[in-house]
């Protein structure tokens, strides 16, 4: 048992092949305003990195006490994240990510909110920003609540409970009462935990105050991609728990089986199909418009409705591909088994 320190913070960050970012995460943390009489050690977890993220993270522990390089054989964020936890000697422990721009005062406010919120994990709404025009309507869709089912964790004015939260930030003893993160999940890993937590009796917080800024994919392919992953693993979030995170994360599944079913009876009837087609075409062009309003942007509307699709048909295609496995008891598509963000 590793003795922990009341007003120690860990930061626990997992890595891999990070070259080009892991120096600026390591000044970005370091220069993070901690309240008044708190200290903090940053443990990144390497999963074995072959682009000299390794090198370069041993020569910032040769310079600075306070970071920590942790192994991570098994090479994706649960196993890296659990990796840290086992090594964190602080009282609380925040999760940040390599991609991720953190206001100075981040890791402040996070450690106020657990103090007033009295919640188990505390965290700030989930703000993209991208690069480019393909990475700016990417980010527009992200943030828009048409295509998110209304997710209160892309609300940068919403303050109070909900039911899973951006990275985290945790009282040490929330581990101890509802378990690490699950190391058979490469994604989803923190919203099964967050699922977890809730179902055991505890709270999690969302606050404004929290603030940092995501940067997403920067094309369709990667986009597409990348929600296929988170797609693909929420059915083995299901069959753990018997229940999804929240309804509306099955919505993407119920569109894609609907499209393919009136696909075949196109040979009988073209209704359906024509009705489905219509009807989401509709939705693009209302919720498209929605996105680049709120972004600002009009300029953005021209890529916005095959953006939006990559969202819920790479989402829902993936959910599928899961679900096939889960049913033939499978073992987790190899493909989707490596470390990703």
């Amino acid at each position: 048992m590793i003795a922990l320190t009341p007003r120690l913070l860990s930061v626990i960050a997992p890595c891999r092949n990070e070259a080009a970012f892991i120096d600026a995460f390591c000044d970005s943390v370091l220069r993070q305003q901690l309240p008044d009489g708190w200290d903090m050690e940053v443990l990144i977890a390497d999963g074995l990195s072959d682009d000299g993220t390794r090198d370069r993270l041993l020569e910032r522990c040769a310079h600075d006490a306070r970071i920590v390089l942790v192994e991570n054989p098994g090479r994706i964020v649960s196993t890296g994240l659990n990796a840290c936890i086992a090594r964190a000697q602080g009282a609380v422990i925040a999760r940040l990510d390599i991609h991720t721009v953190f206001t100075p005062d981040y890791l402040a406010r996070c450690i106020h909110t657990l103090e007033r919120s009295g919640a188990d994990n505390v965290g700030g709404p989930w703000v993209a920003q991208g690069t480019g025009p393909m990475g700016e309507a990417i980010a527009a869709a992200f943030q828009c609540p048409w295509v998110v089912g209304g997710a209160r964790s892309r609300d940068q004015a919403y303050e109070g409970l909900v039911d899973t939260v951006y990275l985290g930030c945790w009282r040490r003893e929330a581990f101890a009462r509802f378990g690490l993160f699950d190391e058979a999940l490469v994604r989803n890993q923190d919203d099964e935990h967050n699922l977890r937590l809730r179902l055991g009796g505890g709270r999690i917080w969302q606050s404004g105050t929290i603030r940092s800024v995501y940067h997403p994919r920067g094309s369709l392919r990667h986009l597409f991609a990348q929600q296929q992953q988170y797609g693909y693993w929420r059915p083995f979030v299901v069959r753990k728990h018997g229940q999804p995170g929240s309804l509306r994360q099955l919505v993407p599944a119920l569109f894609v089986a609907a499209l393919l079913v009136s696909v075949l009876l196109l040979p009988w009837t073209p209704w359906p199909a024509a009705a489905l087609l219509a009807l989401y075409g509709a939705y693009l062009a209302l919720a498209s418009v929605a996105a680049a309003r709120a972004a600002g942007s009009w300029y953005l509307l021209p890529r916005l409705p095959a953006v939006i699709a990559a969202f819920h048909l790479g989402y829902g295609w993936g959910t599928w591909q899961g679900l096939w496995d889960v049913l033939r008891k499978r073992t987790p598509a190899q493909r989707f088994a490596r470390i990703t963000r």
